[in-house]
């Protein structure tokens, strides 16, 4: 193994010669970072590549229903990776997590139910990424999981400024349905076959609401993975809770292809 490492790194580098090609592994700078909203603080994490130069798009991580976490912070260190800045936000306020589902339900539908409060927060973390000397300000998405999904989705049906959303297991009750022409930004939605928390006439409700809206959407399911099908955790969360969650390392990779596909085409990379 260490030979073909070691064999790997001198093709790059005579690639990188004779091309005459600058490149540099990433160099991600992390850092947590807080935002506030009618007086609450909301508690981010910023991800960029410090060997990129100048400003370049940024993306906002939307996290899953037990709130601001290590899933979310990984997430945007992966799109730093791919050269984007990325700011995992702080939908709950204070940092706030949930240990058990009836308190991440709680949370999740209390802030939905006063959709102003979290229009609100998610303006404030877009205002935020968008101050960022690392970020093109005309170029945002925003991507989400599970309850992050839904808050995506309801952002776009209200035509937040953002050239795209991605909804990964996200939920797909609207706060208020998108009118013709509401929708600005693109939509990509990422769905499990057998996500037990979206029924059949959910699912359908929501493509017609996105056609009778005008709207720019791709729909993916993957056949076989079920609610979560991202996050490496959800076999150990489904056990403890006894929840109908469960990771899909086919569908986890997939989707996430069809993310870099979709940042690349929204961004004109």
């Amino acid at each position: 193994m260490k030979r073909l490492l070691t064999a790997a790194i001198a093709i790059i580098s005579l690639f990188v010669m004779v091309s005459g090609v600058s490149w540099a592994a990433p160099d991600i700078k992390t850092k947590a970072v807080s935002y506030s909203f009618q007086g609450v603080s909301m508690k981010g994490y910023l991800a960029y590549d410090k060997n990129i130069k100048g400003r370049r798009p940024g993306v906002l991580v939307v996290h899953e229903w037990w709130g601001h976490n290590e899933y979310a912070r990984k997430r945007a260190r992966m799109l730093a990776e791919m050269g984007y800045t990325a700011l995992a936000v702080d939908m709950y306020g204070d940092g706030k997590q949930a240990e058990h589902p009836s308190d991440a339900g709680k949370f999740s539908s209390e802030l939905m139910k006063n959709f102003e409060v979290a229009s609100g927060r998610f303006t404030a973390a877009m205002n935020f990424l968008k101050k960022q000397k690392t970020v093109d300000s005309a170029n945002i998405a925003a991507i989400g999981y599970c309850f992050g999904g839904g808050v995506v989705l309801n952002m776009a049906r209200q035509g937040v400024d953002l050239k795209g959303v991605a909804s990964f297991h996200g939920g797909f009750a609207a706060v208020r349905p998108a009118v013709p022409g509401g929708v600005k930004p693109k939509v990509l939605v990422l769905h499990g076959a057998d996500d037990k928390f979206a029924t059949a006439e959910q699912i359908e409700a929501f493509k017609k609401e996105m056609k009778d809206a005008h709207a720019d959407m791709t729909f993916i399911s993957y056949p076989g993975a079920v609610h979560s099908f991202t996050n490496p955790d959800a076999d150990m969360l489904g056990k403890k809770f006894n929840l109908p969650l469960g990771y899909n390392a086919d569908a986890d990779k997939k989707s996430w292809d069809e993310l870099t596909g979709f940042l690349e085409a929204i961004f004109k990379k």
